[in-house]
């Protein structure tokens, strides 16, 4: 029987993959909203070589499916997408109100499941 809830420290670091079973990256943090406390954005690290240049990407938590069994998450988003999305540095993460809008206007063009 799959889980109905899990901790989010039990999901970091979990690799990221597509439908296709492409490593995309891993998993670094959970955003939530504060207002309905529900998760709002995983924020995915992407590319360089043992963390070294790496990148952060936000991708709505909407599009994630958890797999337990397999301890990774899969997303509907192929690396290509990824590429092209607005990243952010992992020492100077992004505050402003335009980012975040500039990330969900770049993932609106792209299959979201849903989750429960």
């Amino acid at each position: 029987m799959k889980p109905r809830v899990l901790s989010a420290h039990s999901l970091m670091s979990d690799p990221v993959r597509n439908r296709e079973g492409d490593r995309i990256g891993d998993l670094k943090e959970l955003m939530i909203d504060l207002e309905t406390g529900r998760i709002s954005y995983a924020v995915v690290s992407f590319g360089g070589l043992l963390g070294i240049g790496d990148k952060y990407f936000a991708m709505p938590w909407s599009m994630f499916e958890v797999d337990t069994d397999e301890r990774q998450l899969i997303v509907d988003a192929s690396k290509e997408a990824l590429e092209d999305a607005p990243g952010f540095d992992k020492h100077e993460w992004p505050e402003s109100p335009q980012w975040w809008t500039t990330v969900d206007t770049h993932w609106k063009g792209y299959v979201v499941t849903t989750t429960s």
